[in-house]
């Protein structure tokens, strides 16, 4: 690839600052000047709206800023993106940040976009998802780089998480469908359908999903609507939080919503969440698989996703609740009293959400025992 010096970087088609690299490949960043007098921060707690130079710092994302790694591919997106560079001679470790950001574009998530653009990608409604999911196995589990590697990789270019998926147009939507790894269950689409209506239920937010072909999962993109995209960004990504490693406490997660949506709302609906999370056990809940909304200028919980149970780190959940990897009922009663909720809201959530998911045979066996 062509050195690039400097990434332009934009929102709803607007300019909003520009990103070069130190001599030590540490991310530099400067708002637009006329972005300055009318927008807001990218990211309040580590990008505040004011002029100067922000610098980066080596970690945890490798000497860039966590609003923009949001934008880049991991688990099984760097792993298409590696492969698909090496079969064009490219030596993916080679690259920069900033180049790494170019190949991501206009197609990122959320808002955000880059330029020079030089992502790829598929529209086309009419996808062979039993072909595709194979050769996702194939990928997964050998060196493999046929000629569907670069379908792969202009379907979910910047795709992130472990499993296999691809962002795919039906019905002019855009839907983010995922394929099981090796490792999972037959069922796991089906698993994590259910447990999407199951969210809804519990009364938490979730983005239209459906059961493609009786078994594979897809979630309608929550960061795109008929209007334009959603500036969207991660818990990581706000707080430079290592997702890869136990980096967060529910309770700080609850004081930052508030925070950041002056909404005590909004801190329920993620205590809710954090419940509903406990009771299924979701342990892979990182800081990743929380993200926060701009919307009409003001910071607003994103719909919940990556709902199902899962081992997490180590068997344990990867967010504590209240400094706890396997949590008491009083350990949640703790968190959502020190975050300002009502301790009788709080039990009454708990004892809602216990009762709805008891209900689901297969998430019987793998339940905490807390009062109904």
């Amino acid at each position: 690839m062509d050195k690039i010096e400097t990434v332009e970087i934009s929102m709803a088609g607007n300019p909003v600052g520009c990103m070069a690299l130190t001599p030590d490949d540490l991310c530099v960043f400067e708002y637009n000047a006329d972005y300055l007098k009318t927008g807001q921060s990218l990211s309040p707690y580590f990008l505040p709206l004011q002029s100067g130079l922000f610098v980066a710092k080596r970690n945890p994302f490798k000497g860039g800023f966590g609003v923009f790694d949001d934008s880049l591919p991991d688990g099984w997106g760097n792993l298409l993106l590696d492969r698909y560079l090496q079969q064009k001679g490219i030596e993916p470790s080679k690259l920069t940040i900033l180049q790494r950001l170019s190949l991501v574009g206009t197609t990122g998530r959320g808002a955000l976009e880059y330029r020079p653009d030089r992502s790829e990608s598929i529209q086309e409604e009419s996808v062979d998802f039993d072909k595709l999911a194979f050769e996702s196995q194939k990928i997964l589990t050998s060196n493999y780089t046929g000629d569907s590697l670069e379908t792969l990789y202009k379907y979910a270019g910047s795709s992130g998480g472990a499993r296999p998926k691809i962002f795919v147009w039906i019905e002019d939507k855009e839907w983010l469908v995922k394929f099981k790894t090796f490792n999972d269950p037959i069922e796991i689409g089906k698993i994590e359908y259910e447990c999407s209506l199951l969210a809804k239920a519990c009364g938490i937010d979730m983005p239209e999903t459906r059961l493609f072909e009786g078994k594979y999962f897809g979630v309608e993109r929550f960061d795109r609507t008929p209007a334009g995209k959603i500036h969207t960004i991660s818990v990581a990504g706000l707080l430079n939080a290592d997702y890869r490693i136990p980096s967060l406490d529910y309770s700080t997660l609850l004081k930052m919503c508030f925070d950041l949506t002056k909404d005590i709302e909004q801190v329920y609906s993620l205590f809710r969440l954090m419940v509903f999370n406990i009771v299924i056990s979701n342990r892979d809940d990182h800081a990743k698989n929380f993200s926060f909304q701009l919307k009409n200028q003001e910071w607003k919980l994103s719909p919940a996703y990556d709902l199902l149970p899962s081992v997490g780190f180590n068997g344990y959940h990867t967010t504590t609740i209240n400094g706890q990897g396997e949590p008491a009922m009083n350990d949640i009663l703790t968190v959502a009293t020190n975050a300002g909720l009502s301790k009788q809201s709080a039990e009454a959530i708990v004892a809602e959400i216990v009762k709805k998911c008891k209900a689901v045979r297969f998430l019987r066996k793998s339940m905490p025992d807390y009062p109904v």
